[in-house]
């Protein structure tokens, strides 16, 4: 499938701070729909600061930072909810409500950002279960789920108001080398349908079995990362997964 043309981030000397403390400076991307974009870095250079910039957690108050159509230097506290759900966002640790079905956790969301419409909402809980091959286990409460099946479900429960852009803060941290490498395919899959994929993550393997384009976070800095096999293989070795 050919790369959209559809710019769906720009950063411009964007400074990424967590409080007072500067974590990413002169911060310069752009990343268009279909794209998949791994974002790698030792723990504290800047990942998750990212991630949480985009999401409008984390204020940008210094250069410029389009998102979908928003900008975050100037985005209003009233307007983060409509910024939000063009994004689903997919944790290490699943967050999910242990007390309900796995369907009860869709519809908890679904009725939380404004569908109402009893049948509509079952409609879309059912598209996106079968979207993650989860279609038969909405009866489920989570804590009789694999940990794989948990993160089917973090990421059916992202893909509910069919957002512009996933991001996925370490989504295989938890998980065994087999289920991570189907937790990649489904958001591989995600991206090949002109969503873009945002992935922070220190599992090298995964990047050397499903290659893309890969930012790195370093000394301040948010550079292009072109690894050949050799630097991935010597990143693996420094730091097993």
């Amino acid at each position: 499938m050919p790369m959209s043309t559809k710019q769906i981030i720009n950063f411009e000397k964007a400074s990424i701070k967590v409080k007072d403390h500067l974590v990413l400076s002169d911060v310069n991307f752009t990343m268009n729909a279909g794209e998949f974009v791994y974002v790698i870095g030792r723990v504290g250079s800047g990942k998750t600061s990212l991630i949480k910039t985009i999401n409008a957690e984390l204020p940008l108050e210094e250069g410029s930072g389009i998102i979908v159509g928003h900008k975050l230097e100037s985005i209003k506290r009233k307007e983060i909810p409509f910024l939000r759900r063009k994004l689903g966002i997919v944790f290490q640790d699943f967050q999910l409500l242990t007390d309900r079905t796995v369907s009860q956790n869709l519809e908890f969301i679904l009725k939380a950002t404004g569908w109402k419409n009893k049948a509509e909402i079952n409609d879309r809980i059912a598209k996106v279960l079968e979207r993650v091959d989860l279609g038969y286990k909405g009866y489920k409460m989570p804590h009789q789920l694999s940990g794989g099946e948990q993160q089917r479900v973090v990421i059916a429960r992202a893909l509910l108001n069919d957002p512009e852009i996933i991001l996925a803060d370490e989504p295989t941290g938890n998980l065994d080398p087999a289920t991570s490498e189907d937790i990649m395919n489904i958001l591989h899959s995600i991206s090949d349908n002109e969503r873009g994929v945002i992935m922070s993550t220190h599992n090298y393997n995964l990047i050397k079995k499903f290659p893309s384009r890969t930012l790195m976070c370093e000394k301040g800095k948010l550079n292009e990362a072109n690894l050949s096999e050799a630097e991935l293989d010597k990143l693996i070795q420094n730091d097993p997964t």
